[in-house]
Order: structure tokens, then C-alpha cells, then sequence
């Protein structure tokens, strides 16, 4: 899907200079200018933007907004559903689970299918306590105890610090907040939401005690048989530590700009005239076959919500030196980092907790030889292949029958997993 995000900002751009009102299309002794302008109902104003909370709350659904303080300093923000308003259960037991969206994605991702479709929603109503996270230096995690967004040393973290100290302060945070003594949570990642996971259980095994089951949608740690043209490109220059990688380090990458964001937000709802513009891009891009029409213009309407250039970065070295390790910050820094000259790969034999790889052959950006080279270091982990061929990267998210063809199996396995181990 972000590949084609800049193609669908083209392709608006272009078709809002085609929307012209029809007085343009008259002489100019023909326009009455003070009727036209003195119009209050042709004024446009921009409505604020929606918010996940709010996306959720328009569907009845108890929603919740928390602001979490990680280990070194970072203020990222964490949207909940408590209960379901169908089963009033807010006085049952509730197994937590935490959610958590791929690159240059926000919280917005997991619900844009809607309550009949949406995986949060299908949790809440499953008798779920359902966290949606997100990772530092997106549209709701743009705030530091001592730092601004204009400081570049705000900038300066990877995909690792959101799976070090994010992801870790979210678990900790669901596990106080929800107050029945719960010790442990289900894990749902897409894309980078698996490679946080990783990189946390990895680094700090202490977390796998903390998770009941893990379900990783497209999983991404090893890269050496990634598909995706734009990365295999980029790679050989920006993959390696050199004058290219450091100009394009410690940024925002396609920086968060709030006006543009809400006149996204402002064409692309559903109540709004111009919404046939986002619609008409959409279909351009993607087959209507296969991906939720519906859900796509409130995609345009939220994403890109932007990440720091060094989660790029990150990924592009993992392609090019065929490793899952951390950072590499160039031979001089690694000495001083890490003891070595080479950074140190992620020891994945310390995940022990119990993981689901999803996966699909048509998967430009998780290889099948990938996940299985990483299957076959974790300890405790089950497959689940897809079997749909034409299955890619972006249906996790966005397939039509998502629902049945994942998000009802996994909360099968959640729910099993309850029945068994009720006292967890």
C-alpha cells in the first residue's frame, strides 16, 4: 500500500484540477461574482479530522484515547476498546489483546473495513479488552517529554526502539490499565508490527511471558528474498552506511503536515461532495475484486501517517546484508554500540512465546523462503499459509474477505487458547 500512496496524491491532484464549477464555464459577463462569492453555502471550511476514537464511537462502540510515556521519553498514543456495546460486558472478564500497524501506518488501518469486517471490532464483540497502538513519530505519537518534532534527535530512533520501548510500555500500560490482575496479552502485528515484535522479544525476552499467542500478518524480519522492486532499488544506496544513507538519516520521512492532511481528510470521507474524486483514484489503483472499495478512500483520508526516515533505512540494510540484526551506523559507531564492527543479529532463539506466521505467496515484501528461514529458528511457532495465490502484502489489511479468511481464524486460536488457559 505505500508504494502506491504517492501514485493515489498524483492521481487526486489531478483529478481535482478536473473538477471545475460549472460558472467557470461561462463568459465572464454571464457570472453574477457578488452572488457567486457572497454564497455562505459556497464557502468552504475544513471539518476537523477524525480521530481512530472517534471512527470508533460513530459505530457505538465504547471508545478510549491514552497517551503512554515510554522508557526514554517518547509519548505515543494508544486507541481502546474496552467492551462491546452489544454484549455490555464491561463487568466480564476481558482477555487484552494489543494491535499494532505496518510502516508509514497508524491505528486508522485496523478499522477502516468497519465493524463487520474491521479485526478490532470482531475482538470487542468476541469478548476482547482491544488496544490499537502506535509507534512513535506518527500522527498520534508526535510527542516527547523533552523534545520537539523540529529537533532532529527527535527523529533518531528505528523500527528496533518502537519494538525496545514502545511496544514494551504499551504491554506493561494495557496490562495496569485494564484491572483484572491479567499477566499477559494476545499479540496482532502486520508488516513492521511484526518486525517490532520480534526485535522486543528478542532483545528482552523477560516480554515473552507477556504474551499468550502472537500473530504476525506478513511477517517481516529476514529480507534477502524480498520482492519489491522500489526496495531493491533503493537498497544498494541507501542499505549501506555512506553519503546517501547519511543525508537521508534522522528525518521525518514525508513530513507530517496537518492542513494537508485535513483537506485529505475533508475529500476523501464519506459525506463529503468530492468524495467521488477519492473513489475515482482508488479504482485506479486497486482491483475492486479483491480490496475493500469502501474502506480505501478513508485510507487516502489517514495515510501516510508518517515514520522517521531511519525505519527505512533499517529495512533497506536488512535487505542488503541479508541478516535480521539491529542498526547498522558504520563500522566507527558499531565499535562503540555494539563492541563490534558489524551490528549483532537479533537473537530470534529467545522468542519462546507461542507465534502464528501468516503468510501468502504473492507477498512482494515478505518472501515465503523468508518466513520459512525465520520459522525455522523460533521454537514455538505454527504456519499458516494462505491459499489464495493472488493473496499480497496489502490483503492482510485490506482483502474483501479478510474476515473470514483471517481475522475469524485468529480469534478462533485466541479463543481457544482462553478455553485452555483460563487462569493465565
Amino acid at each position: 500500500m505505500q508504494n502506491q500512496l504517492v501514485f493515489a496524491i498524483i492521481l487526486l491532484l489531478t483529478s481535482l484540477a478536473d473538477v471545475q464549477p460549472a460558472a467557470l464555464n461561462k463568459s465572464a459577463v454571464d457570472i453574477d461574482f457578488f452572488k457567486l462569492y457572497d454564497n455562505p453555502e459556497a464557502h468552504i471550511s475544513l471539518q476537523k479530522r477524525l480521530t481512530t476514537a472517534d471512527r470508533i464511537a460513530a459505530h457505538g462502540y465504547p471508545s478510549e484515547h491514552h497517551h503512554i510515556v515510554t522508557e526514554d521519553g517518547y509519548i505515543v498514543g494508544a486507541f481502546r476498546i474496552p467492551y462491546s456495546h452489544k454484549l455490555q460486558n464491561q463487568n466480564e472478564y476481558r482477555p487484552i489483546v494489543l494491535i499494532q500497524h505496518g510502516l508509514m501506518s497508524c491505528s486508522d488501518a485496523w478499522i477502516l473495513c468497519g465493524p463487520n469486517d474491521g479485526l478490532p471490532y470482531l475482538l470487542a464483540d468476541a469478548g476482547f479488552d482491544v488496544w490499537m497502538g502506535n509507534g512513535r513519530g506518527n500522527a498520534y505519537s508526535r510527542n516527547h517529554t523533552s523534545r520537539s518534532t523540529q529537533h532532529p534527535y527527535f527523529w533518531k530512533f528505528s523500527w528496533h526502539e518502537i519494538g525496545y520501548y514502545d511496544i514494551a510500555a504499551m504491554i506493561d500500560y494495557a496490562l495496569e490499565t485494564n484491572g483484572q490482575g491479567q499477566k499477559s496479552i494476545h499479540y496482532v502485528g502486520h508488516s513492521q508490527g511484526t518486525t517490532v515484535f520480534f526485535a522486543l522479544m528478542s532483545s528482552r525476552p523477560e516480554y515473552n511471558e507477556k504474551i499468550k499467542t502472537a500473530h504476525m500478518f506478513a511477517p517481516i524480519a529476514i529480507m534477502t528474498n524480498m520482492r519489491n522492486s522500489l526496495a531493491r532499488s533503493a537498497g544498494p544506496y541507501l542499505g549501506h552506511q555512506n553519503i546517501y544513507s547519511l543525508l537521508f538519516s534522522n528525518q521525518e520521512l514525508i513530513p507530517h503536515n496537518s492542513i494537508i492532511m485535513n483537506i485529505f481528510f475533508n475529500l476523501c470521507e464519506p459525506d463529503q461532495q468530492l468524495r467521488v474524486v477519492c473513489e475515482n483514484v482508488v479504482q485506479k489503483l486497486y482491483d475492486a475484486d479483491r480490496v475493500n472499495m469502501t474502506a480505501m478512500p478513508d485510507g487516502m483520508a489517514t495515510h501516510p501517517a508518517g515514520c522517521s526516515s531511519n525505519q527505512m533505512l533499517h529495512y533497506l540494510q536488512e535487505q542488503q546484508s541479508g541478516y535480521f540484526r539491529l542498526y547498522d551506523y558504520g563500522t566507527k559507531k558499531n565499535l562503540e554500540v555494539y563492541e563490534s564492527e558489524q551490528p549483532p543479529e537479533y537473537p530470534v532463539e529467545n522468542i519462546s512465546s507461542e507465534v502464528h506466521l501468516w503468510y501468502a505467496d504473492n507477498d512482494l515484501m515478505a518472501a515465503v523462503e523468508d518466513v520459512l528461514a525465520l520459522a525455522n529458528r523460533l521454537h514455538n511457532r505454527e504456519l499458516h499459509h494462505m491459499e489464495d495465490p493472488m493473496w499480497d502484502h496489502g490483503d492482510f489489511a485490506l482483502n474483501k474477505e479478510v474476515r473470514k479468511y483471517l481475522n475469524e481464524p485468529v480469534i478462533t486460536i485466541m479463543m481457544e487458547f482462553e478455553e485452555s488457559n483460563k487462569e493465565l
